[in-house]
Order: C-alpha cells, then structure tokens, then sequence
C-alpha cells in the first residue's frame, strides 16, 4: 500500500541554532504518514545556497516526494526558491500568477511592489503556484515525471494551511487509497532489552506492521515503555485488523513476562 517515499527539508539558520523547534518538520512527518508515504529523510539546512542546492539533488534522486519548509520570503536570505531553480539546472523565472497573487495581497494593505516582494514569485518554468491564504508567499508546485516537489513557506500557519488546502488533496490522490491505524500498548516492569525479543516476533505477523518502543521511566529502577503499533493498509478495517491482532499478541507476550503491568489505548 505503500504510495512512495518522501523527504523533508527544513531550511533556516534558527533551526540550526535551537532558536526556533522543527515543528513544520513533525507535523509534515505525520501528514505524509497517514497518507501512506514513508518518510526517510527529515534533513535541516542553513540558508546556504549549495547546501539547499545539494539538499534539493539528492532529495529529488532518493525520493518520490519531496517538501521543503522556509525560505521562500522578501528578505536576502530566503533563497530557497532560487536555489531549487539551480537544483533542477533551469533559470528562475516570475511566474505571473505568482506575481499576481503577491501584488494582491500588498496593494490590499496599501503597499506597493518592490523588487524584494517580487523575488517571491520566482519559481522554475511550469511550476504550479500554491495560494497561500494566511501569508505573501505563494507556496511552490513542481512535477518532473513521478517525481512531486512542493515548497512551503517556514510560518508554521501559512505552510500548513497552504499544504491542507493544495498538497494533500494532490498526494492523496497518487496512487491506491491507503487507511492507516495505530494503538498505544504501556507496559510497567519489564525493563525495554526485555521487550525487544516480543516486539521482533509481533512484528512477523504482517509485513506493513510498524512496532516501535519508546522508553519513559528508567530501565532498571522502574521501567515504563510506550509501544506504538502502525499499520497502513487498503481499507480502513484491514489497517485496525493488523494492528487489533498484533496488539493482541503483544498484550499476550507481555502479560507473560513476571511483575508487567499493561494497558492498551
């Protein structure tokens, strides 16, 4: 059921910093997740062109979808549209729906188009422009063969709304439709090199099962796991079957091991 993979690319120096949390980059995470594509690469780059220049090459190789967050505003460093113009070899062009869109949304507030405004509407020749209906910047559109890239801009609000109204009706529709489930299995007193021979059988049960543990107390004095259970799947009642039966036979493993506690959500 797997529709491809996917890379991210975060792009801006206060990420690289710790000024500023990826939380563009989880929440994309998550997205492409439940729309059934496996995300392999989450990468952070400065605003550097031959670092988001490289980024861009290998992201486009390695992958079937790519989607890059920041740098696609007014100041001298937001390059990213540029440098992905340099990726694919081609010479930036203003795009005039682009342009359109970024004179509206300045000429509405009384400001007029500067030369820093309408760097915002430069993207590679036929490149898709993305209305971006909580900031200026449009988001950016590129196809090459299978290969889907989107640019979005950095603002967590403005790429969001921009990836939900114009990207995941696109990426949804790529491919067989794909219905992913999850459960969380807690597990008290069994300390996680303990659980990892349970987890290595549960995950013989079906081949598009994910079991992951993730520690949350301390693997000697008082060991406490959360382990999440993915599935994805053609139909939303096969995804819930593998993860029903794999929860049930974890439960079972778990239960069997001396002094465990385990709960199910």
């Amino acid at each position: 059921m797997l529709k491809g993979f996917a890379w991210i690319i975060s792009v801006g120096n206060e990420l690289l910093i710790g000024r500023v949390v990826n939380t563009n980059a989880a929440w994309l995470a998550a997205k492409l997740t439940y729309l059934g594509y496996a995300v392999r690469r989450i990468i952070v780059v400065p605003d550097e062109e031959n670092e988001i220049v490289e980024a861009f090459r290998d992201a486009m190789a390695r992958s079937d979808v790519v989607v890059s967050t920041g740098g696609l505003g007014p100041t001298p460093d937001d390059i990213t549209n540029l440098a992905f113009c340099k990726a694919l070899g081609v010479e930036a062009e203003v795009n005039e729906e682009a342009l359109r869109m970024v004179r509206e949304k300045y000429e509405s507030r009384g400001y007029p188009m500067t030369p820093e405004r309408e760097k915002m509407a430069k993207m590679p020749p036929g490149a898709v422009p993305l209305p971006n209906p909580v900031g200026t910047a449009p988001g950016i559109l590129y196809q090459r063969g299978d290969k889907v890239v989107v640019l979005l801009p950095g603002v967590p609000r403005e790429m969001e709304a921009i990836f939900e109204n114009s990207v995941e009706p696109l990426l949804k529709s790529r491919g067989p439709p794909v219905y992913f489930s999850e459960k969380v299995v807690v597990v008290r007193g069994v300390p996680e090199a303990d659980v990892a021979p349970i987890l290595k059988e549960v995950v013989k049960i079906d081949p598009r099962l994910y079991v992951k543990s993730h520690p949350k107390g301390y693997e000697v004095d008082a060991p406490l796991l959360h382990i999440h259970i993915y599935a994805s799947a053609g139909s939303e009642e096969e995804a819930q079957g593998i993860v029903k039966k794999a929860a049930e036979r974890l439960v079972e493993l778990l239960k069997s091991r001396p002094g465990a506690e385990v709960s199910t959500s």
